[in-house]
């Protein structure tokens, strides 16, 4: 990333690549909460209200006191995220770059605790659902982020609206009549981040069972290759 001109904020970190490999993470980190953690989401943390409601009507994963915190957890995360971008705008300095590099601290922090502590028999037994809290802010952190300093990408966590959205958009081509450039630019730029997400979806799936919380150094080199880049 080239330095701005003084007073400026820098320029943002653009291109097609950091929102691939977002994407990655967030389907990546995710699934392997929900596999590791019991059914836990750490980035789409109102899953988490659905999940409660099946445990307590005695189906699914038991343990609902990280379900429970993961949104107030969520919530606090975002607010410091959101407040720390805020104060560095101001002072026009750099902001992308330094939130992948807390995120990326974040990640490694959320591993490092489920090595040592890990792994955890009982959903709600303490080292498990602080385990899962770290996993929960280390998310928060690109769901922020998705909204401020890469508000130019395709969201990265969740990708229902990214589906919707191309979906709309194929059927709007194929129309007679309808303006399709637009359509399939928008295509061109929602398809891409939905596959990465995918991939990182699989990828957690079929790698958390055999290495655990160390599989997750997968995500946390797709960060640091995106720091790189920067």
């Amino acid at each position: 990333m080239n330095p701005s001109t003084a007073g400026t904020v820098p320029p943002r970190i653009d291109g097609p690549i950091p929102g691939l490999l977002l994407a990655f993470v967030g389907g990546y980190v995710d699934t392997f909460s929900f596999v590791v953690l019991f059914a836990l989401f750490t980035a789409h943390v109102t899953g988490n209200f659905v999940l409660i409601g099946a445990a307590l009507a005695g189906h699914g994963h038991g343990g609902i006191i990280a379900k429970l915190l993961a949104l107030p957890m969520f919530i606090f995360a975002v607010a410091a995220t959101h407040g720390l971008y805020r104060w560095r705008e101001r002072r026009g300095l750099e902001s992308a770059r330094t939130l992948v590099a807390i995120q990326l601290a974040m990640l490694l922090a959320f591993m490092a605790i489920g090595l040592v502590s890990g792994p955890f028999q009982e959903a709600d037994a303490p080292w498990a659902v602080l385990t899962g809290l770290v996993g929960v802010a280390t998310m928060a952190i690109q769901n922020a982020a998705a909204r401020s300093a890469f508000a130019q990408l395709s969201p990265t966590t969740v990708m229902t609206g990214n589906v919707t959205q191309a979906t709309m958009d194929i059927v709007d081509f194929l129309q007679p009549g309808s303006p399709r450039d637009a359509a399939v630019a928008r295509v061109a730029k929602l398809v891409p981040p939905i596959v990465a997400f995918a991939f990182g979806a699989v990828g957690a799936g079929l790698l958390s069972a055999r290495f655990g919380f160390a599989c997750l150094l997968l995500p946390a080199g797709a960060l640091l290759l995106l720091l790189r880049r920067a």
